[in-house]
């Protein structure tokens, strides 16, 4: 089950790892991506602390850490292929993998109705 962020990070959950990347709506506002920056395995991340960085086209944008906890896998294909990140956002396009310090953080994020509120 997919969790959101207001600044349209989706988060799945695997056992203790969790798997973040941005959503379709972020993609689609972006548009075309060219580059993509993202974090060293190892980093600790904070909640809401700047992960990576996005180009397209149109502009650059932070990627930003859903919850607390250390980097242990990182998606070098869209390092190499950032149009992966266009075509499939919510599957191959996923950013990086944490190792979550805190599962209480999870409470306060959106689940998909709530986002698609949000982004209504």
């Amino acid at each position: 089950m997919l969790k959101f962020t207001q600044d349209h990070e989706w988060i799945r959950m695997d056992g203790d790892v969790a798997t973040v990347g941005i959503t379709p709506h972020a993609q689609d506002q972006l548009g075309d991506l060219v580059f993509v920056e993202l974090p060293q395995v190892g980093k600790t991340l904070e909640k809401g602390a700047a992960a990576g960085v996005v180009e397209s086209v149109k502009a650059a944008s932070d990627i930003y850490s859903p919850v607390s906890g250390e980097v242990v896998e990182v998606n070098k294909a869209i390092v190499d292929e950032p149009s992966l990140v266009n075509s499939d956002p919510v599957g191959a396009g996923w950013f990086f993998k944490l190792k979550i310090a805190d599962p209480a953080e999870l409470d306060g994020l959106m689940d998909e109705a709530a986002y698609k509120a949000l982004t209504g």
